[in-house]
């Protein structure tokens, strides 16, 4: 309904086109005559707030009024954390999810890791000779793709998948994949639209480098580049990286630094909000892009 400009010097006048600017001392007929519901603190800097306004705002509060912090707000309606906006005090915006240290779900989550990992090999098995067939005649070269990615708390592994594009795709360095991109074979296409191309990476989950959900490990020299671009990128990593995760399930595959970005704030918000039914959430929708065809 309108806006509060709570700096003390204001040698400009803040204009939002069709919000109204109130003076402070009006908040609480603000709050009567347009019948308020919330309050959103929308600073980067706390010491604009006067003691004056610091001191509504407790009563406000005090009296059961919500009251919420802008990158609160931004995290509920687009369930991603907005790193972006969060300054060096990251730790008051961030509260780890209470299931990272919870030992049934630690439990419960190892053990289906183990379960659909020993499943995932035995489908694997069973179409292995229609993909070897595929490959001979499609791909023509070696069948899987081994490369060494980033995994929990910093540690290297091997990632192995079957491989969907030219040989030597990446002979003038590292790039980005993309949309339509011209290194990927058709057959290649087909193993990334079904998913199937991820199928090897059961083995990853059965040695314990990987996990059937969490964020998906990126290779060393993009870490680099990403985590001095992008604030808190290397938090990813203080879980085990996944086959499926809660970007993937709501991004598009990223193919530059802007998408990582996304993809960040959707991996820090599994981070912070990790439960069962976040977890089942991702595993129905994971399925859903496998049943409807829409791996990329």
């Amino acid at each position: 309904m309108g806006f509060i400009n709570c700096e003390r010097n204001k040698k400009d006048k803040v204009k939002l086109k069709g919000i109204h600017e109130y003076n402070p001392k009006q908040i609480y007929q603000i709050i009567k005559d347009e019948n308020i519901a919330e309050i959103v603190i929308a600073t980067y800097n706390s010491e604009n707030i006067t003691s004056e306004i610091y001191q509504d705002l407790i009563t406000l509060l005090e009296g059961g009024f919500p009251i919420k912090e802008y990158t609160q707000v931004y995290e509920e309606l687009t369930q991603r954390v907005p790193v972006q906006f969060v300054g060096k005090d990251f730790y008051k915006y961030f509260p780890f999810s209470r299931s990272n240290q919870n030992k049934m779900y630690l439990l419960f989550n190892h053990f289906i890791d183990l379960l659909i990992s020993v499943l995932g090999i035995l489908t694997g098995c069973l179409l292995l000779p229609f993909i070897v067939l595929g490959n001979l005649i499609a791909n023509r070269g070696p069948l899987f793709y081994i490369q060494e990615r980033i995994g929990s708390n910093g540690t290297l592994f091997k990632i192995i998948k079957f491989r969907t594009m030219v040989k030597n795709a990446e002979k003038n360095g590292a790039v980005w994949a993309k949309k339509g991109d011209a290194r990927i074979t058709p057959f290649g296409k087909f193993l990334r639209n079904s998913r199937l191309d991820e199928m090897p990476q059961f083995l990853n989950i059965l040695k314990g480098e990987m996990s059937l959900i969490g964020p998906r490990p990126e290779r060393p020299y993009f870490v680099r580049e990403l985590s001095q671009t992008l604030p808190f990128y290397e938090t990813r990593h203080i879980i085990k990286p996944g086959l499926t995760g809660w970007a993937q399930v709501n991004t598009r595959y990223g193919s530059s630094s802007s998408d990582s970005l996304i993809k960040l704030q959707y991996d820090l918000y599994y981070i912070k909000h990790r439960s069962f039914f976040l977890d089942i959430n991702i595993l129905i929708r994971t399925l859903s892009t496998i049943i409807f065809y829409r791996g990329q």
